[in-house]
């Protein structure tokens, strides 16, 4: 679910905001999420934290823009400055959309990569030492689970239209540059060439489409892809 309220109930920051660089004095969305994660997976590096905050923004996002475009044909103009975002709250809870302006579904690269991922990955690997390719399959991962769940939705409910406009909107990203080569994606079934490092959350293992197959024991760091 996408909330729409030109005025959200309360004062939030926009996810502009969280991809700005900032004074290390001024509020930081993106710091706090990164901290409310680490708290709640009980993390032992922040980066592990930072990584786990990214798939997790990264799959609500494209959960939105997937959603859209496979059951209106469309996709809402998603600029991060008309999305209003509560870092300390989860779906659907979280964001907010300030304006709705509707745009051509064949814009989803757009909206949602070049919008989005590609600034929240930025500024991430840049305070976290997180690989380039490491968020690259986060993002990867996370259009690959959002189009995974629509498509069984549709082929629940006897909407072959639904699944249709899933899998070309989903091939559509996987085509663009930033998604190119992160792994195989066949079908709504995808497999990462990267690990987002949850398994070094306390029980935390392997997801379904790790590059592992077991949680590694001896390097502390995950391939980067």
């Amino acid at each position: 679910m996408l909330r729409v309220a030109a005025r959200p109930p309360r004062p939030l920051p926009t996810l502009a905001d969280a991809y700005a660089d900032r004074a290390p004095d001024g509020p930081d969305p993106l710091a706090a999420r990164v901290r409310k994660v680490a708290a709640g997976t009980g993390a032992p590096e922040e980066r592990v934290a930072a990584s786990v905050a990214h798939l997790g923004l990264a799959a609500r996002l494209a959960a939105v823009a997937l959603g859209c475009a496979a059951l209106h044909g469309a996709v809402p103009d998603l600029a991060p400055g008309l999305l209003r975002w509560d870092p300390e709250a989860t779906a659907p809870d979280d964001l907010w959309l300030t304006d709705v302006r509707p745009r051509p579904a064949d814009l989803i690269g757009e909206v949602l990569l070049e919008g989005h991922l590609l600034p929240l990955a930025r500024v991430l690997a840049a305070r976290h030492r997180l690989a380039p390719g490491l968020l690259r399959g986060n993002a990867a991962s996370a259009v690959a689970g959002a189009a995974g769940q629509l498509d069984r939705w549709a082929r629940d409910r006897g909407r072959p239209d639904v699944a249709r406009r899933t899998a070309t909107a989903a091939e559509r990203l996987f085509a663009h540059p930033y998604l190119s080569g992160t792994g195989t994606f066949t079908g709504p079934a995808f497999r990462r060439r990267s690990c987002c490092l949850y398994y070094r959350v306390p029980a935390g293992g392997v997801c379904g489409d790790c590059c592992f197959t077991r949680p590694p024991r001896s390097s502390p760091r995950a391939p980067s892809g």
